[in-house]
């Protein structure tokens, strides 16, 4: 299926969607400390959308054999990679908490994850979140003609590994517009040649439109999901990254559509 491209009207639209979930991560880096809870954060972040005139596109998004999402916010904790549920769960002084927010706005989506530190943290860790945060430009700085989503996928991967950290395989960038999940997919890896078959790869056009989000894991590269049919976590219990921008590609630069 080939990506959905946005006119510059559209993406105009895109960008205040963009802008009002980038206004609900200010709220959450504020918020964010030891002593509060996950559903806090997530009635922080829904006022925000909300005040604003969007609407949480993660309350109620549908999953084959699973409950619909039930909270506005993911809040994903430690060794949480993406999809974890909001509830009473208390941060601590050490943690770090991976958030990603959706907005729908006159009929368009934004979407933006970012990884934050909750209190003081050991230098490893910071290390790990400023590596995924550089991977995140990385696969940016690759998104502009005449390349190709393989050409993303294998520069976020080829940085991600140069730093000694495993990037995960099950789960991918993707196409955004009037859907939170539209085409293209962006692996944040590729395969070799020997198992390319079934992966497509699509050459960038001016007004294709996607969520870039590398997910990055100190141990091996493997996930498991919990029984709360949403949750991923890493499969061996280590800790874990993941931050993400919505951009649209352009005749240069492409445009960066989840910032303030």
């Amino acid at each position: 299926m080939s990506p959905h491209l946005k006119t510059p009207e559209e993406i105009a639209i895109m960008r205040e969607a963009g802008r009002i979930v980038a206004r609900a991560h200010q709220a959450m880096r504020q918020a964010v400390r030891p002593g509060v809870t996950t559903g806090e954060l997530n009635k922080i972040a829904e006022t925000v959308l909300r005040d604003h005139g969007a609407t949480p596109a993660f309350l109620g998004y549908p999953k084959p054999d699973s409950p619909n999402f039930p909270a506005s916010i993911c809040a994903s904790v430690n060794n949480e990679l993406v999809h974890g549920i909001p509830g009473p769960r208390v941060l601590k002084d050490g943690d770090i908490i991976s958030i990603d927010i959706g907005s729908i706005y006159k009929g368009f989506v934004g979407d933006s994850a970012w990884t934050y530190a909750v209190g003081e943290i050991k230098a490893s860790v910071q290390r790990l979140l400023d590596v995924t945060e550089q991977s995140l430009f990385v696969g940016i700085k690759a998104s502009v003609l005449p390349n190709e989503t393989r050409d993303v996928s294998s520069a976020i991967q080829d940085f991600v590994e140069r730093q000694g950290y495993s990037v995960v395989r099950e789960y991918t960038g993707h196409g955004v517009g009037r859907n939170m999940h539209e085409e293209p997919q962006v692996p944040n890896w590729w395969p070799n040649k020997r198992r390319q078959r079934g992966w497509v790869s699509h050459k960038l056009q001016v007004g294709m439109t996607y969520a870039l989000e590398p997910m990055v894991n100190v141990g091996r590269p493997d996930t498991r999901e919990l029984n709360d049919k949403w949750t991923v976590v890493t499969a061996d219990g280590s800790l874990c990254a993941h931050f993400e921008h919505t951009i649209a590609i352009t005749e240069g630069e492409p445009i960066i559509l989840t910032l303030p």
